[in-house]
């Protein structure tokens, strides 16, 4: 599928690991344009001509974390939660009037014990720092990864969007469908509780059942 100019330019911030990698790998498929970043500006490279390889065109740029922020419409932060506050301070003037994707989940071990940081979630933490200016979105904490990666796999789960702007969420909501999945308008940004600590309880999941890719789904909506 070709690139479509009218579609938002997306920066995955964290997108040379599985989860954000899998994530560009989906939207880059759909025609979004898509960019990597990482604090290494070859490590993003390389990260994105994988990907491009993958998709067998040279769709998908690699930039430092500032740099892929400063060009992007809308920014996915999907790293890991010693990296999370790092990550935003480099980006803060970046994107000021963007919306920001926070994937984080805060795990310590046992990682499939939920854990919760002061400031509750990653996502509310990433919303304090960052200020008014920019509507934090949180979403795909529950997404495996195994689903991502492989564009002939179904993406089979639900996903959880919540914000303080309606708006945001619905903008988010277009970038969890271009994935393959739908998804769930949870409202408030107070809700990211739920889809942060689900993803401890799935990990666990997946341990006991020897599975790599449980999920949920929310039940009674057409």
């Amino acid at each position: 599928m070709p690139e479509n100019n009218n579609l938002p330019t997306i920066a995955v911030l964290g997108g040379t690991g599985s989860e954000g990698g899998g994530l560009a790998l989906r939207w880059a498929h759909q025609g979004y344009n898509v960019i990597i970043g990482s604090r290494q500006q070859e490590k993003a490279e390389r990260a994105a001509a994988e990907l491009n390889e993958k998709l067998g065109k040279d769709v998908v740029r690699g930039m430092t974390n500032p740099d892929a922020a400063r060009e992007a419409d809308i920014v996915v932060l999907s790293v890991p939660y010693s990296a999370h506050r790092p990550t935003l301070e480099s980006v803060y003037n970046e994107v000021q009037g963007k919306i920001l994707v926070d994937v984080t989940v805060p795990l310590s071990p046992p990682v499939w014990v939920v854990s919760l940081p002061e400031g509750r979630t990653a996502a509310e933490e990433a919303q304090a720092f960052l200020g008014e200016g920019v509507r934090v979105v949180s979403a795909f904490q529950n997404v495996s990864a195994v689903h991502l990666n492989h564009l002939d796999h179904e993406v089979d789960c639900d996903v959880l969007v919540t914000g303080d702007d309606e708006e945001a969420r619905q903008e988010v909501i277009k970038l969890v469908e271009a994935v393959g999945t739908r998804g769930i308008d949870a409202g408030p940004l107070a809700n990211a509780i739920v889809a942060e600590s689900l993803t401890a309880l799935l990990i666990g999941v997946n341990k006991r059942y020897k599975v790599k890719s449980a999920g949920i789904r929310i039940t009674g909506i057409g």
